[in-house]
């Protein structure tokens, strides 16, 4: 027999969620669930964060995802200023109240909207408690930023955090790992358990630090990035069986007669893109090496 919901039943369970939908108004704003808002609430994890970033009082800090400010207030005390991008109106407007009439109110500014939409002002550090939805873009956005940045700490998921400083033979090491570090250093500094926060995430938490390499790499990323694609389709692959793929031929083959038409070299009538490859390849003697345990120098050669 299927369950039948009586009106008084009804009445009863609109009557508990009004009386929590209230209790979450008398303790703060409401947090909404779709931009992945969850507010660091233990104030000796916000400290860490901020003495993580190893502040100067001449640094103007980006703040990404300021919530209520509780991480903030903590900058505001070691920076000269506090750019805070925040994506929701109702959160910068807590925040906006929080130094309403206090010598921090004029270091510090707001932008209101989508970080990844935003251009960016300069500044010396970022530290960000962002949405985990938004984690690689937010990363490579920052190291895309010019001029560059002293570092960053930056809160992820726990599992993204570790890809990130995933060295050559971990189980995480993976494209992520690679296009990171060939344009920072990453350092894992914290972790951070689910019940630090308000409401709790369903996942554990950790701080990276993030150094920018300065000067950046001479790599055109799109080239890179296309190569790593490759390569980390099957990372326990050999190199060499990783180009056998025949739709990985003929992207090849197509791009090496593009580029040979727009430099006007000339492409030889027993011209083999398999065979361009295996000379490629023995070339540097890695034919027979696999992704999974190249690093960075392996990678550029």
């Amino acid at each position: 027999m299927p369950k039948v919901t009586t009106a008084r039943q009804k009445a009863q369970k609109q009557s508990k969620e009004d009386a929590s939908s209230a209790t979450n108004r008398a303790f703060g704003p409401i947090f909404n669930k779709d931009l992945g808002q969850h507010i660091l609430k233990n104030p000796l994890v916000a400290q860490g964060i901020v003495d993580k970033a190893n502040l100067r009082t001449t640094d103007t800090v980006l703040e990404i995802g300021p919530g209520t400010g509780n991480l903030t207030v903590r900058i505001l005390a070691s920076a000269k200023k506090v750019v805070a991008v925040e994506m929701d109106p109702r959160l910068a407007a807590e925040l906006q109240k929080r130094v309403q009439g206090t010598p921090d109110q004029r270091r510090l500014e707001i932008m209101i909207g989508d970080f990844m939409k935003a251009e960016l002002p300069y500044f010396d550090v970022c530290i960000s408690n962002t949405p985990y939805q938004i984690s690689s873009v937010l990363v490579f956005k920052l190291l895309e930023h010019r001029p560059m940045f002293r570092s960053a700490v930056l809160m992820f998921q726990r599992e993204f955090a570790l890809r990130l400083i995933a060295r050559p033979g971990d189980e995480l090491y993976c494209r992520l790992s690679v296009n990171v570090q060939l344009y920072a250093k990453v350092e894992h500094v914290m972790k951070v358990g689910k019940n630090n926060f308000r409401p709790p995430p369903q996942v554990e938490s950790s701080v990276v630090r993030m150094e920018p390499r300065n000067p950046p790499p001479p790599v055109d990323f799109k080239e890179w990035d296309g190569l790593m694609r490759i390569l980390f389709v099957r990372k326990n692959k050999t190199l060499a069986s990783s180009f056998k793929t025949q739709s990985v031929l003929d992207m090849l083959e197509k791009n090496y007669k593009t580029y040979c038409s727009t430099h006007d070299m000339m492409i030889e009538d027993t011209f083999d893109i398999k065979e361009k490859i295996n000379a490629v390849l023995e070339s540097v003697d890695m034919g027979g090496t696999r992704a999974a345990k190249c690093d960075l120098d392996d990678f550029l050669k």
